[in-house]
């Protein structure tokens, strides 16, 4: 018998211990990402962030930078001369009054902002039921707020004015159409506060409905059957949900009504007491070129606005619902 010689090739010498580990230890930082990675994907998210921080940065904090160092100047608005006063500009606005009597104003629009919150609460829990012609009806509320303010001032400006389509549609059921609507403080600052609620109670009614979609449907079906009543399901359900909108949606109406500008300022001008502070601070900038008073009054607004928020956040703080 012959023996057949073996073709196979000599086995490899065994490597050595541990260098296979070490070799690939070099290039593998912890966690099992490699090394050229690393600094990569720690700037990558910076780098989705750069053109929006630089957005944020140019046109937001810049001009408030530059509106507090206005503040402190005698600027006029054209000149290229700013000379530094100090607190003087400070010292002045908070040593007259008059100047802080339109914040009274902001109350009517306060008022205007709690009638709209309720309104647009009130349709939104309704229609997020299954009813007929929901859709019309959204799209109905939440029309106005989709028209440009100053075109709704001169609708309304031809609405409220003597003889206009208000006292035309009241003399049809035999009122008596001789008051003039934007005559009086009272009643101009109910016309004007009145537009308000038509205009933006459409905002409030979006943010509250796209949270009460945002509720499980299991629960409003559990709901149902334990035989809970809509109002039963409004109160232990819908409310506790929405409630970090609802905060939302105060704040947006304290810093709203405490910086009105449009409508009163296309409607009246601020004539019959119906000037906002946010009005009194714009012709104090380009009326009376005193830009520095006015930056002044700007940066109080601010910080009258940021206190506010402050305290209603303390006072009411978000709390995490949990209903399931």
């Amino acid at each position: 018998m012959t023996r057949t010689a073996s073709t196979a090739s000599p086995p490899h010498p065994p490597a050595e211990p541990g260098r296979t580990a070490e070799h690939s230890s070099r290039h593998r930082a912890p966690g099992g990402t490699s090394w050229r990675e690393r600094p990569l994907r720690r700037v990558t998210p910076w780098l989705f962030l750069l053109a929006p921080l630089a957005l944020l940065v140019t046109f937001t904090y810049v001009p408030v930078g530059n509106m507090i160092y206005y503040s402190f100047t005698d600027w006029d608005g054209v000149s290229p001369d700013r000379n530094f006063v100090g607190g003087d500009n400070y010292t002045e606005l908070f040593t007259r009054p008059e100047l802080f009597k339109v914040f009274a104003v902001s109350l009517y629009y306060l008022a205007a902002s709690a009638v709209q919150i309720v309104i647009a609460l009130y349709f939104a829990a309704v229609l997020s039921f299954d009813l007929r012609f929901r859709n019309l009806f959204k799209g109905i509320l939440f029309f106005p707020y989709l028209i440009n303010g100053v075109a709704i001032g001169f609708v309304f400006l031809y609405f409220f004015q003597d003889g206009g389509t208000l006292d035309s549609v009241l003399s049809w059921f035999g009122a008596d159409t001789g008051h003039a609507w934007l005559g009086s403080p009272e009643s101009a600052n109910t016309s004007l506060a009145g537009v308000s609620v038509w205009r933006f109670t459409g905002l409030n009614f979006v943010l509250f409905l796209g949270a009460i979609q945002s509720i499980p449907g299991e629960l409003h079906e559990a709901a149902q059957l334990d035989g809970a009543s809509r109002w039963q399901q409004f109160r232990h359900i819908i409310a506790p949900s929405i409630r970090p909108v609802l905060s939302l949606s105060v704040i947006l109406a304290i810093s709203g009504s405490l910086s009105v500008f449009e409508i009163p300022y296309i409607m009246t001008g601020g004539a019959t007491e119906t000037s906002t502070f946010v009005i009194q601070t714009v012709k104090f900038a380009f009326q009376f070129n005193k830009t520095g008073l006015a930056s002044a009054c700007a940066v109080v607004l601010l910080a009258v606005i940021l206190l506010i928020t402050w305290i209603q956040r303390r006072i009411v703080p978000d709390e995490k619902v949990d209903l399931v």
